[in-house]
């Protein structure tokens, strides 16, 4: 199992940046995968980017061009650049580990709000 903490959050106008953190711990190795999903009031929660251990990214057309994400594997901490950010960016954030090879479970940090105020 993994333990992820986030940070980073909070409240900024349309235009802004904001960058968060995510620090894993725990039985990390093999190839895995991490990344960002969101959650906004009242729709399902939707990735946002990932980030494999071999370093392959992929994004949600909607962030595409807006968001990076990076992530620096000896410290197992992955982090999401947020640039041009708009009020429809607006949701709580959640970190997520999968275990890949071998296959295992998926893990969820707590999450962290994200406000884009217009």
């Amino acid at each position: 199992q993994v333990q992820l903490v986030e940070s980073g959050g909070g409240l900024v106008q349309a235009g802004g940046s904001l960058r968060l953190s995510c620090a894993a711990s725990g039985s990390i190795f093999g190839i895995n995968a991490m990344g960002w999903y969101r959650q906004a009031p009242g729709k399902q929660r939707e990735v946002v980017a990932t980030v494999t251990s071999g370093g392959i990214t992929n994004y949600a057309n909607s962030v595409k061009g807006r968001f990076t994400i990076s992530r620096d594997n000896a410290k197992n901490t992955v982090y999401l650049q947020m640039n041009s950010l708009k009020p429809e960016d607006t949701g709580v954030y959640y970190c997520v580990f999968v275990m890949i090879i071998p296959a295992g479970s998926t893990d969820w940090g707590q999450g962290t709000q994200v406000t884009v105020s217009s």
